[in-house]
């Protein structure tokens, strides 16, 4: 078919952003849809068509949501300040999952206190109920410092390992002397598997709370001005 002959209606639009919503995956519906209509010469577009506007009409809801928020945030910082650090993982799907980022503040005080730094998921969640991932230690007066922040898709040794990975690369692999966590099951393999990985002594790079249960926000955070996070506010309200 030729690329003038292919358009996609507004109906079967409709039925690509429905399967999108509910969750089914777009080679799944493409195929199903070419059944129904008797074969994909029949169905007016191609399967890369689908893809390519699914993908616009996320870039176009992105723009108005919390990732395109951030995701403008970050430009403009990259602007502003060179040194600012920012990463996001993609699923099968391109969509959005993890996203992290730390300012020239944050890159500075990790390389002069961040030797014990607490790795925290339990301080805040946003809309969707996504864990607000926060690195953080003292400074040389006793005060509450930032190192890191990521909004995590959901809290699975995947995206454990992804935060912890992206982590060190910011901070040209220059890895912490001592780790506060909870006693979260799937942070804790994350951060055995990257131990395993590098061949790095656990009690170097471990060190969790004493307790089978989620303790809340470890009290290093109770200390912090949460508003250092987003710097001063300027990212969307709606993270928080």
């Amino acid at each position: 078919m030729l690329a003038c002959q292919r358009r996609i209606t507004e109906k079967q639009a409709y039925e690509l952003e429905v399967a999108e919503d509910v969750g089914i995956q777009q080679k799944v519906l493409f195929d199903l849809m070419s059944k129904y209509v008797g074969g994909r010469e029949n169905l007016g577009y191609t399967w890369q068509d689908a893809k390519n506007y699914l993908n616009s009409k996320r870039r176009r809801d992105m723009a108005y949501g919390e990732a395109g928020c951030l995701l403008q945030y970050f430009q403009q910082q990259l602007i502003d300040n060179p040194s600012f650090f920012h990463a996001y993982q993609i699923d099968s799907e391109e969509q959005i999952t993890n996203i992290f980022w730390a300012d020239a503040r944050m890159l500075f005080d990790y390389q002069c206190f961040g030797d014990v730094i607490s790795l925290d998921t339990t301080y805040c969640t946003n809309g969707d109920h996504r864990p607000l991932a926060i690195f953080s230690g003292f400074n040389h007066y006793r005060g509450g410092v930032i190192f890191r922040a990521a909004l995590l898709y959901d809290e699975t040794i995947d995206s454990f390992k992804w935060l912890l990975e992206t982590f060190l690369q910011a901070h040209s692999k220059k890895r912490p002397q001592t780790v506060f966590t909870d006693k979260d099951q799937a942070m804790a393999r994350a951060l055995q598997e990257a131990q395993d990985e590098d061949n790095i002594p656990s009690p170097n790079w471990l060190l969790c709370c004493p307790t089978t249960e989620k303790p809340g926000p470890i009290p290093l955070l109770e200390a912090l001005d949460f508003s250092q996070i987003i710097s001063n506010g300027r990212i969307c309200r709606s993270l928080i």
